[in-house]
């Protein structure tokens, strides 16, 4: 347990943003699931209109730290060879 009163308040902080973290990988996963499901079905269409909210979505997690810069690229560069498969 923490001691001073700053290591408290270091400990709230990594708290709130572990969970702020979780939130946001959690979210992107699922529309990434759920985008590769339409494109498992060959619904093209709602693919296309879905594919720019999950790459939204992607970045945003990558600029605030939850995945890494590289890892977001890597990620929308599948998706995007994904839909254009089908």
């Amino acid at each position: 347990m923490p001691i001073t009163k700053s290591a408290k308040k270091r400990m709230r902080q990594s708290l709130i943003r572990k969970k702020r973290n979780r939130r946001m990988k959690s979210t992107v996963k699922n529309s990434i699931k759920k985008f590769l499901q339409l494109v498992n079905e060959e619904k093209g269409e709602e693919a296309k209109k879905m594919l720019p909210q999950v790459i939204k979505l992607i970045d945003i997690t990558s600029s605030k730290g939850v995945w890494h810069k590289n890892k977001a690229a890597r990620e929308k560069s599948k998706l995007m060879k994904k839909l254009a498969g089908i």
